[in-house]
């Protein structure tokens, strides 16, 4: 079974590149591996074939184009985790230590995960509206590698100062939410954000989780992010932020305004987003399931 690697020299703090990887994945007997790189798909991409293995060797934005390859060929999903957040890898209990992710690519226990779909984009992890579009947008690459998953706070916390946030419908299949927001989030696993877990989630439930943050003073919100950290769960239903769970949602404002989708900037509003229940194989020995709401 061929495996190919896919690098992202530029992800996290550039340790975990493909020379890294491959010493790992010989020491388990991995040895036909072909080093590959996704701005040059156009030498490689078609000769992936289906239940060939792409290790993506890089964060969430490379995991999110990695994956897209496999539902194109029918092939088999490895994540490699060498970025900031690697919130995908969470939902999976991908081992944080480089042997163990090499030995568990070579037992290659398979399961299945959802995706959402956004009209004809993909995403694995997480689309923003509002505030929470604003790490991928501003938040530059010496900030990520000296920060690391923190930069991300950090980005937040130095604009929401300015941030009154925006009014929006959200839209789901048993609701629609009218109101005034500073940030939407609609996940499709079980963390975003750097480790953020929401409550009752997982990547292979069919369900979209929407988590919303209304505009509060700044004391009240940095007391809600300190509680969700101090926690690690996103809280179902506060004064500050609400949750629902949905297999489709759709977002209008009254403005256009930027989404963000698995970090990457992805148009304006309005946004609709579906969820793909079980249809990329990802080799994982479980998909984790989050806790009981707060």
């Amino acid at each position: 079974m061929p495996h190919w690697l896919v690098d992202s020299p530029e992800s996290g703090d550039g340790t975990r590149n493909a020379d890294f990887w491959l010493e790992h994945l010989r020491a388990q007997g991995i040895t036909d591996v072909e080093v590959c790189h996704l701005d040059e798909q156009q030498h490689w991409r078609e000769r992936v074939a289906e239940g060939d293995c792409l290790m993506a060797a890089g964060g969430d934005g490379t995991v999110n184009s990695v994956a897209k390859i496999c539902l194109e060929t029918d092939a088999v999903l490895a994540v490699l985790p060498s970025g900031t957040a690697n919130d995908f890898a969470r939902n999976l209990n991908i081992p944080e230590q480089p042997e163990q992710v090499a030995k568990l690519v070579a037992e290659r226990p398979v399961q299945q995960i959802d995706v959402a779909m956004a009209g004809e984009r993909m995403f694995l992890n997480v689309a923003h509206i509002g505030l929470g579009t604003l790490p991928a947008r501003e938040a530059d690459s010496p900030t990520k590698k000296w920060l690391g998953k923190f930069s991300y706070v950090a980005t937040l916390f130095r604009q929401i100062g300015e941030q009154r946030g925006f009014h929006a419908e959200i839209q789901t299949d048993k609701s629609a939410m009218k109101g005034r927001w500073l940030s939407i989030a609609i996940a499709s696993g079980a963390f975003f954000g750097g480790g953020h877990e929401i409550p009752e989630a997982s990547a292979n439930d069919g369900q979209l989780n929407i988590v919303a943050v209304k505009p509060r003073p700044l004391l009240q919100l940095l007391f809600a992010f300190l509680m969700v950290r101090l926690n690690g769960e996103t809280p179902r239903r506060t004064s500050t932020v609400v949750q629902v769970k949905s297999p489709v949602c759709q977002v209008l404002t009254q403005q256009p305004k930027p989404v963000t989708v698995d970090g990457d900037e992805a148009g304006t509003t309005p946004f609709e987003a579906v969820c793909k229940q079980g249809v990329l194989r990802v080799i994982g020995r479980e998909v984790v399931q989050a806790g009981k709401a707060m």
